[in-house]
């Protein structure tokens, strides 16, 4: 009998779940990919997860990871070869991977999709969502990565959400003096691992 594999639940276009994706990608997981939609979402996936975001990983003794940074470093966890995870960083990382998932995301939202929201004013939450490019900038106009020469946690878990900023409005983006952040970004889109982590997937559906 086949061993069971870990289940990902996840949604390519969500920022959260290529996150997910990109660090089980590098810990080589084998697992069962489940394409969802979020407008449709499956039975299984909300009796595991009731939150009913993704990425959801269920492991085979039945634990449910639900939040994509849990996925990221149980993944990273299990195996990590380029060394993502590097606990002198620690605090750093925590520190910008907060600040972009807090105050630049609610910015960020309301940016992108200003009709959602009461009041929102679009290019005002891209001014104030600006500021942490500014402070991503400051770092990649010294450094390829956020921290150094090499990717690490938090340029993984950051940049699907800088390329979500950047495609609101490309040229606006392009237009920025952001040369390192524009570098950086354009590095990772282009990568071998985020071609894999993109792939269109079918939309899973339960055996009848």
């Amino acid at each position: 009998m086949a061993e069971a594999l870990p289940i990902l639940y996840s949604f390519r276009r969500c920022p959260y779940a290529m996150r997910g994706r990109m660090a089980l990608d590098v810990a080589e997981v084998q697992l069962e990919h489940r394409e969802i939609l979020l407008k449709d979402k499956p039975a299984e996936m909300l009796e595991a997860s009731p939150k009913g975001t993704v990425p959801v990983v269920v492991l085979p003794d039945g634990t449910v990871l639900e939040e994509s940074l849990d996925v990221m470093m149980w993944a990273l966890g299990q195996n990590d070869p380029e060394g993502w995870l590097q606990p002198e960083l620690k605090s750093e990382t925590d520190a910008l991977i907060a600040a972009n998932d807090g105050k630049f995301k609610h910015h960020l939202d309301r940016y992108k999709y200003a009709t959602r929201y009461e009041g929102a004013v679009s290019e005002e939450h891209r001014a104030e969502a600006s500021k942490h490019l500014e402070t991503l900038e400051a770092r990649l106009s010294q450094t390829p990565q956020l921290f150094g020469d090499s990717p690490t946690l938090a340029d993984i878990a950051i940049f699907p959400f800088i390329r979500q900023f950047a495609n609101t409005d490309r040229d606006w983006f392009d237009a920025q003096a952001w040369p390192g952040v524009q570098r950086w970004l354009a590095r990772h889109l282009a990568s071998a691992r985020f071609g894999r982590v993109m792939k269109k997937w079918e939309l899973w559906a339960p055996a009848p």
